[in-house]
């Protein structure tokens, strides 16, 4: 069942799927199309699974469920990335690859490689205030708090 993300409590279990390139207008709409119609699907079981999503900096496709309705079974969760490998083909951008960084540079989302951003660190071209992006938080209240935040704050810090 779909549900509007911010109604899903701090509890629900998050999924973030961080793109190489930005998303254009268009594909942003096309893709909220394609999620519409897999949120509305998605099943653990045969129980319908309250779940809401929202896309940011056209660049990351965030995926919530209220798991304090029906919580995400092994298939469930194989389905949510076969549907994200879809979305991969689809639009020629790559979600899954979790050894890259995201992070600000001003107004501008950057991606880099993570050798790269451990060179750019001990060339001091990104700081421990460089705002990263925490991919690894689990739940929707880490994700408002502890998502977009200074690197010494993250576990980036450890190549400051």
């Amino acid at each position: 069942m779909l549900v509007a993300f911010d109604s899903l409590p701090g509890t629900a279990r998050i999924w973030i799927y961080q793109a190489n390139r930005s998303f254009s207008d268009e594909e942003i709409t096309q893709i909220q199309i394609d999620l519409d119609a897999f949120v509305k699907q998605w099943t653990a079981h045969g129980s319908s699974l309250h779940a809401g999503y929202e896309i940011k900096y056209k660049r990351f496709i965030i995926l919530g469920l209220d798991q304090s309705v029906a919580s995400a079974s092994g298939c469930s969760i194989d389905a949510s990335v076969h549907f994200i490998q879809e979305l991969e083909k689809k639009y020629e951008v790559e979600l899954l690859d979790k050894m890259n960084v995201s992070y600000k540079q001003g107004e501008y989302i950057a991606y880099k490689p993570l050798a790269d951003f451990k060179k750019m660190a001990k060339q001091k071209a990104v700081s421990k205030n460089t705002v990263v992006f925490n991919n690894l938080v689990n739940n929707k209240q880490e994700y408002e708090e502890y998502w977009e935040v200074p690197a010494s704050e993250s576990w980036h810090a450890r190549f400051m």
